[in-house]
């Protein structure tokens, strides 16, 4: 589990397509200093396990269902990717829940700037729209962020400036795509809510 709150800006140092996967290496000193083979780090929002540590580099394997749900597979050599180690237990939860799970691709439609802060406006599946509210929260190339507005097809998120120094999202332009995942609180409600009520009910009592 993540909390969204970006700990470091890593670099893909290399990636190697196969038919239906890819193996990243990526450059990230500080997410490399206490991890281990099989441990999970959240790269722009995907939960990827560590299959090798060289130095302050480390390799992961993404399938091509992964491949398929986020952007990783869009990525080159060079590009910067926001890092995030598991939380530990007892750890500060600063943002919200996020699982490093995907559940769609947006894209940034409009930056508008502002005198301490930049007002971001970014696309949304259909099938993702009803998960997003305002005031609630989203995870966005794996940033934990405060939806600030909503519309049709779209909804707006405010970066302060350490976000925009400290992530991907300060420097991504109009058009690039970015990786959601929704609050998986509201997918859990949907999910109960609906067992409920198609639910069959049950007959009280006998009759006579």
């Amino acid at each position: 589990m993540f909390t969204g709150i970006v700990e470091e800006l890593g670099e893909l140092a290399d990636i190697q397509h196969g038919a239906d996967s890819a193996t990243m290496t990526i450059r990230g000193p500080l997410v490399t200093s206490d991890a281990s083979l099989g441990s999970s780090i959240a790269v722009d929002g995907v939960c990827l396990t560590v299959t090798e540590i060289d130095g302050d580099r480390f390799s992961v394997d993404v399938m091509a269902e992964t491949l398929a749900r986020s952007g990783l597979g869009r990525l080159h050599p060079g590009d910067a990717v926001n890092l995030e180690r598991a939380v530990p237990a007892g750890g500060r939860m600063s943002g919200h829940i996020v699982q490093g799970h995907v559940d769609g691709i947006g894209q940034i439609l409009r930056r508008t700037p502002g005198d301490h802060w930049e007002t971001v406006r970014i696309s949304v599946p259909q099938r993702l729209e009803r998960y997003i509210v305002e005031k609630g929260s989203i995870a966005v190339d794996g940033t934990s962020l405060t939806v600030a507005a909503t519309g049709p097809g779209f909804f707006e998120i405010g970066l302060i400036p350490t976000t925009m120094r400290s992530t991907v999202l300060g420097s991504l332009p109009v058009g690039a795509e970015v990786n959601l995942e929704a609050d998986v609180i509201a997918k859990y409600l949907e999910s109960l809510t609906r067992a409920t009520l198609t639910q069959p009910t049950q007959t009280q009592g006998a009759h006579r």
